[in-house]
């Protein structure tokens, strides 16, 4: 696209890391910073009583500590100037959860939370604002890459990331461009992929029974 493109190799495990990270960008930006997307997570598989506490903790850093460590260091550049916008990448796991995902769904439903409350905070201020995004099924290796407790069964955790990946199924290329889109109209949520929004609409109409359907299909 005729653009430099600087890389950061960065832990977000890490919470010095991203704070070093954060202090990088504004340096090397300033108020020149117009974006910042929040989309780096993890999964982590598991019942609550199997997965491990550090585990879950570095779930919550990555997914949610860290997208909040981000925007609290870069929100004054990002309003400097001609002003930014902040995307934070939740989940259809951030609207509803499933058995087996209470670590990474507890980290998605946190990160919606802070955006929506962001997003609240800063109606009045017209150069900054959130966009706070819930995907389905992206075809990325995040099910591949999940983490699960010790001892699991290699063959049932074979089976369990073919049935997770059959889902992923919408191009992150496509998916990108309605984030994008989002961000140009300024939006304040989207619900990426047909599954989102149907997702979204069970748990909105059965908020305490929407797993009694959605789970048939899981």
């Amino acid at each position: 696209h005729g653009c430099d493109v600087m890389t950061y190799v960065v832990d977000l495990a890490q919470p010095q890391a991203v704070r070093d990270l954060a202090t990088s960008l504004d340096v090397a930006y300033g108020e020149h910073l117009a974006l910042l997307v929040n989309n780096a997570g993890i999964a982590l598989g598991g019942r609550f009583d199997a997965v491990k506490e550090t585990d879950f903790d570095s779930c919550m850093q990555i997914n949610f500590n860290a997208a909040v460590q981000l925007v609290r260091a870069l929100l004054a550049p990002l309003e400097a100037g001609a002003g930014g916008w902040i995307v934070n990448v939740s989940s259809i796991f951030g609207i509803v959860a499933p058995p087996g995902q209470a670590a990474y769904s507890a980290s998605k439903f946190a990160l919606r939370g802070f955006s929506e409350g962001l997003t609240h905070e800063l109606a009045s201020r017209p150069k900054i604002g959130v966009t706070t995004v819930f995907p389905g099924g992206v075809k990325t290796s995040i099910a591949r890459n999940a983490r699960v407790p010790e001892g699991v069964d290699e063959g049932i955790r074979a089976q369990q990331i073919a049935a997770m990946e059959a889902k992923l199924t919408m191009d992150p290329q496509e998916a990108a461009k309605i984030i994008a889109t989002a961000v140009d109209r300024r939006s304040a949520r989207v619900l990426v992929g047909k599954d989102a929004r149907l997702a979204e609409k069970i748990q909105r109409l059965l908020p305490t029974r929407y797993w009694k359907i959605i789970g048939r299909s899981a």
